[in-house]
């Protein structure tokens, strides 16, 4: 099976317009970037063991920010933004807080960076991950 080139992944990735200046020209954000962002913000919340994927903070570190988006997905239409994410949290924490704690800062991160409006934040715990090995 032959490789896709880069032009063909590029098409293949939905670009969403965020801005467009007259005489200037458009600004467009992949649902890629965007659910980074929403990992990322959802990562820096207390209590968030890592995102679906595994993706722990050490991981990212080592595999790269990429990593962080695969347990999040996204539907936009018409400048509206749907976020569904999978998370482990770290076993002791108030799963309702942290879960809701995440829904704030995710809608917060993707409408302050991009100025599209997100509809939802749906959070599913997907696991708990018990205490570290180190702090016994």
């Amino acid at each position: 099976m032959a490789q896709a080139t880069k032009q063909e992944v590029r098409q293949e990735k939905k670009w969403i317009r965020i801005a467009e200046t007259p005489g200037v020209g458009k600004v467009g954000i992949t649902e890629d970037v965007l659910a980074i962002m929403a990992g990322i913000a959802a990562m820096d919340v207390e209590g968030v063991a890592s995102i679906n994927s595994n993706a722990t903070r050490q991981l990212i570190a080592k595999i790269g920010i990429k990593s962080i988006a695969h347990g999040v997905h996204l539907k936009e239409k018409d400048g509206i933004v749907h976020v569904k994410m999978n998370l482990n949290l770290r076993y002791g924490c108030n799963a309702t807080d942290v879960c809701s704690k995440v829904q704030e800062r995710v809608k917060g991160a993707i409408e302050n960076m991009t100025g599209l409006a997100v509809k939802a934040v749906d959070v599913s715990i997907a696991g708990v991950e018990g205490p570290d090995k180190k702090s016994k």
